[in-house]
């Protein structure tokens, strides 16, 4: 009897859990990175994958499959650099180690329209560029700015622009933070800044390492970031504006650190522990 594609895909999910690589970028157990990268042997669309589970699976896709499980062990990069792809959702975007594997969030907020209808918004630290791009695709009204400090981040940003034919849509910006952005406002600013601290820097899996650090390291104690966030949002967001931020594991230093600003935390997939938002008027002049 021809082996399944479920079959493979267990095989592979035990091979990855004995061998004690980490996850968290775009999956958070073996089996969903068997699944993954299963999905890309059979040359299906990650949701995809569940429609052929039961159907038999080709003896050279299956050696495909064991040769990508080989290679995600032994390297330990994680399965969205060996793949060239990365999923919110449904969208799919290109990434190499030029930027951080997307898993904001924020895209939940995004995607489920929980931030109003803003004409105007800027993705700051962009890296890939996805968030600006769902940002576009929500509010197909709206002019959106895709802001990042590092060159290579931008050229995988523009690319995944380019695929989702958003060129004239999404204006791309080399700036150190707000540092170039002087004179522009919006009604919407989104971040998922770098937010890591020191010390967990120094402990990162390896799959983490394989990340640039400039789109993780944050300072002591990981709110270097979220520091120019807060003193400088207000003079580029636009009466009745909102600024929605991605910290981490931050939320009480933050609001130790800041215990007069009245930050709220939408719920998402993960609590109300890891995204902030604030309106314009309850930032610091």
């Amino acid at each position: 009897m021809a082996r399944t594609v479920a079959a493979a895909v267990r095989d592979s999910a035990a091979r990855l859990e004995k061998a004690g690589v980490s996850f968290g970028h775009g999956t958070v157990d073996p089996l969903q990175e068997a699944m993954w990268l299963a999905a890309h042997a059979l040359g299906l669309e990650w949701p995809a994958l569940t429609q052929a589970l039961e159907k038999p699976i080709p003896a050279a896709v299956e050696k495909s499959l064991r040769d990508l499980v080989a290679r995600r062990i032994a390297t330990r990069k994680p399965a969205a650099y060996l793949l060239n792809e990365a999923w919110l959702g449904k969208h799919r975007f290109y990434v190499d180690e030029r930027v951080i594997v997307p898993r904001s969030f924020i895209f939940e907020l995004i995607e489920g329209k929980k931030l109003g209808s803003p004409r105007s918004v800027l993705d700051l630290c962009t890296g890939s560029g996805c968030l600006a791009i769902l940002a576009a695709l929500a509010w197909p009204e709206a002019t959106v700015d895709a802001a990042d400090i590092s060159k290579d981040a931008l050229d995988v940003a523009r690319r995944n622009v380019g695929d989702y034919h958003l060129d004239e849509r999404v204006k791309l910006v080399r700036s150190d933070m707000f540092e170039t952005l002087a004179g522009r406002s919006y009604d919407l600013i989104v971040s998922n800044p770098p937010y890591v601290n020191a010390a967990a820097m120094r402990t990162l899996p390896e799959e983490y390492r394989r990340e640039p650090a400039l789109a993780l390291a944050s300072g002591a104690d990981g709110l270097d970031h979220a520091r120019i966030i807060l003193r400088e949002a207000r003079s580029h967001l636009d009466p009745g504006g909102r600024l929605v931020v991605e910290i981490g594991h931050n939320r009480r230093v933050l609001e130790r650190t800041f215990p007069a600003l009245p930050f709220e935390w939408p719920r998402t997939s993960g609590g109300r522990n890891y995204v902030f938002t604030l309106t314009r008027e309850a930032l610091p002049a």
